[in-house]
């Protein structure tokens, strides 16, 4: 497999410092840097603020940030003022808001979605210390070259919002979720390209709680994006071509800013088409078996450049010599894991000799735990149960059905499971049809995402489904506060009623 980038976003240490540095420089084009006390005074005055993301350990963006009252981050103020000279002095443990004063990025590193994952970073920690939201400078780079084509700053924000004007780091903080609330006069004198002026921006946190909490939670964000991929079989002509219709749709979730992506059962199978041979079933499996190590590749390069967690449908595996259907889930941080399907079908033993897997494991994310079964293992509720008993929210159930009556056992047990359990389900299925390819000669699908039945979630338990057998996409945001507090204080709460002296789930291996 060939050698793919790995990313990691973690807190700033002062062991960084000297790296931090020389990042500085290059984002800077050398036109200036922090010395180094200078960075070890930020990370040590506020170490849960600050934050680098590392490629192949290698550190290519850093963000620096500090708490601050409302009464001073409202106001007017210069970045010299309200960082102590760029120490980050000022910050206040008691602040309400979080205060972003320093974002670089490697200008070598392009098309990750670096300054992305900063601020989504800074969401997170937002929410975990239940504060306000976010305020800061922002620059306009683009200000001085358009300066004759406006009124004042305030008119040229408000064009860059209209798109009259371009201007890359404005409308990237507009695109983020951040609304300008005013001008910062002289915040940056050495600013020259932003006439010295900065845009007071802010996002809030919807979520915001004034009571503090007294108990420590893990650093996850509360509201998780999911999208299903309701995917069209149709003949193709080269992996190329297969693998520019995955990156749209990965690249469409990416701009909706989605945390998972699901694909369906077996999706891969359009790649016979390449050659259009109709051939034994068998024969076309251990065909289809040599892809595997491509599609692997393709999938961690996706989630990595996209920056979201690709459930990766399933494909025809080779494992300890037997043939396997096996989902891959690639995950943002450029690692990849894999679940076996544990009970093929009827029609998957007797044609396509596939044999089943042997364990269920929660797939630890950024999102926190999930799990995948592979379509009929859906109908088996021990697995789930496993899975649950694990420690998981969300299960990704991608599917291959070819009638109603096989769609709507996947989708009954799906819902079952979402109820049963209290998690939310997500399920992504195939549509078209591949006339050659034996098992895969037409679909049946509705692809849907489902929730527990209770007064927290929508009436009938579905977050969102899409149009039978269309191709297209489906989306949720799955909030996993109300889902523990269904849990906890629901009108029925299964997990917690549980009689654990009369049954259980025991994994055998």
């Amino acid at each position: 497999m060939a050698k793919q980038m790995k990313i990691e976003l973690r807190q700033a240490k002062p062991s960084d410092v000297n790296e931090i540095t020389e990042l500085v420089k290059r984002a800077y084009n050398g036109a200036g840097t922090y010395p180094p006390d200078k960075i070890h005074g930020q990370i040590i005055n506020f170490p849960e603020g600050h934050f680098v993301v590392l490629v192949n350990k290698k550190i290519v963006g850093y963000s620096a940030s500090i708490r601050l009252p409302k009464e001073l981050v409202m106001r007017q103020h210069t970045w010299a003022e309200i960082t102590g000279g760029g120490y980050g002095t000022t910050h206040d443990s008691n602040g309400d808001y979080l205060y972003g004063y320093e974002t670089c990025v490697d200008p070598d590193i392009r098309g990750h979605r670096i300054g992305q994952r900063i601020y989504s970073a800074r969401r997170r920690l937002v929410k975990f210390l239940r504060l306000r939201g976010i305020v800061f400078g922002g620059r306009i780079p683009n200000y001085l070259v358009n300066r004759e084509n406006v009124k004042d700053v305030k008119d040229y924000i408000k064009k860059v919002k209209r798109k009259k004007i371009s201007d890359p780091t404005l409308g990237f903080h507009l695109r983020n979720g951040f609304e300008p609330i005013g001008v910062l006069d002289n915040y940056l004198p050495g600013d020259i390209p932003s006439g010295g002026y900065a845009v007071h921006l802010l996002w809030k946190n919807t979520e915001f709680e004034a009571v503090k909490s007294k108990g420590k939670t893990p650093l996850r964000q509360n509201s998780v994006r999911v999208v299903c991929v309701q995917y069209a079989q149709r003949a193709i002509k080269s992996f190329n071509e297969f693998e520019t219709m995955v990156e749209y749709f990965v690249d469409v979730t990416s701009d909706y800013r989605a945390d998972f992506v699901l694909f369906p059962e077996l999706f891969t199978m359009q790649l016979l088409s390449i050659k259009n041979e109709q051939v034994p079933p068998d024969i076309a499996i251990k065909h289809m078996t040599k892809y595997a190590e491509r599609i692997k590749d393709m999938f961690i390069r996706l989630a990595v450049k996209y920056n979201v967690n690709i459930i990766g449908g399933s494909h025809p595996t080779v494992v300890d010599k037997r043939v396997k259907n096996v989902a891959f889930i690639a995950l943002r941080d450029g690692t990849l894991h894999t679940q076996e399907k544990i009970h093929p079908t009827p029609d998957e033993k007797y044609w396509w000799n596939i044999q089943g897997g042997n364990q269920v494991k929660a797939i630890e994310t950024d999102c926190g735990p999930i799990g995948v079964l592979v379509c009929y293992d859906s109908e088996f509720p021990e697995l789930t149960r496993h899975l649950v008993n694990q420690g998981i929210r969300f299960l990704f159930v991608p599917f291959l059905t070819d009638n109603r009556q096989g769609y709507c056992r996947v989708r009954f047990c799906c819902q079952a499971r979402a109820v049963e359990n209290q998690i939310y389900v997500a399920m992504a299925g195939n549509v078209g049809n591949l006339p050659r390819v034996a098992n895969m000669d037409i679909q049946y699908s509705q692809s849907a995402i489902f929730t527990p039945c209770d007064f927290p979630f929508p009436p009938d338990g579905i977050a969102a489904e899409t149009t039978p057998n269309v191709e297209m996409v489906t989306i949720a945001d799955l909030r996993t506060d109300i889902l523990l507090e269904a849990r906890a204080n629901g009108a029925v709460r299964n997990l917690k009623d549980r009689r654990h002296d009369l049954y259980t789930v025991q994994w055998h291996k």
